[in-house]
């Protein structure tokens, strides 16, 4: 028999600090608000803070509801901090994450690079876009990106300021499945990291990743990218 644990560890589920920021403030107000209001409270991205939102629904930490009073449009969805613990009872995400992060290395003929496809859709998704007529230098993209990444569980740490500069990630919140799936974990997180990137506009990409390169160490490289034809100038 496999000794992959059917179970995840017992306790309460794990909180990064942006989402525990998130959960203090629904905790703190008596009444259900909205993305918006948490968004304006924590200093988040509104994507970011509807993916800390949804995620403690999911965690049975938070409550989602409508708000009514007959305003004309389709209700504005609003939080609530639950009133108690979950019931006790055991949780399997880590071996659903196992089945299906195999399912994808099986059944798909290029299962990193649909990977890759994924996580950049999540990296654009988690970035704080900048307005239309905002250009974003290379210190304030790698902020950017080092913001979505530490949302994320990822403890990035600095980057030195040169045109080859390496992001340093000392924690993989996804390790148990990336050392067993590598191929497709960390594609998705290269992905994601070029998502976050283009989202931003920014003058650099993710050229690769280095995965454990020590057991706690994964190395992103950022090289310089080309600007735009519509941003020359």
């Amino acid at each position: 028999m496999s000794e992959q644990p059917l179970h995840d560890p017992a306790g309460p589920p794990a909180v990064s600090e942006s989402r525990a920021r998130v959960l203090d403030v629904l905790r703190a107000t008596p009444e259900a608000v909205g993305v918006r209001e948490i968004a304006e409270r924590t200093g988040l991205h509104s994507n970011t803070a509807r993916f800390h939102l949804d995620t403690l629904v999911k965690e049975g930490l938070a409550e989602r509801g409508t708000e009514g009073g007959g305003r004309p449009g389709r209700p504005r969805a609003v939080y609530r901090a639950a009133p108690s613990p979950v019931p006790a009872g055991r949780r399997s995400y880590q071996l659903l994450a196992q089945m299906l992060t195999g399912l994808v290395a099986e059944a798909l003929p290029q299962p990193a690079q649909a990977a890759v496809t994924a996580g950049e859709a999540w990296g654009r998704y988690l970035a704080d876009t900048p307005s239309p007529a905002q250009r974003i230098g290379a210190d304030e993209a790698v902020r950017r990106l080092t913001q979505v990444l530490t949302d994320v569980g990822f403890a990035p740490g600095s980057v030195p300021a040169r045109p080859d500069r390496v992001l340093p990630l000392r924690h993989c919140p996804f390790r148990e499945v990336a050392e067993e799936h590598r191929d497709v974990v960390c594609s998705l997180h290269l992905g994601l990291m070029r998502g976050a990137l283009q989202e931003v506009r920014a003058p650099m990409g993710v050229d690769r990743l280095e995965p454990f390169v020590e057991p706690s160490l994964c190395l992103a490289h950022l090289t310089p990218v080309e600007e735009p034809a519509d941003r020359a100038g």
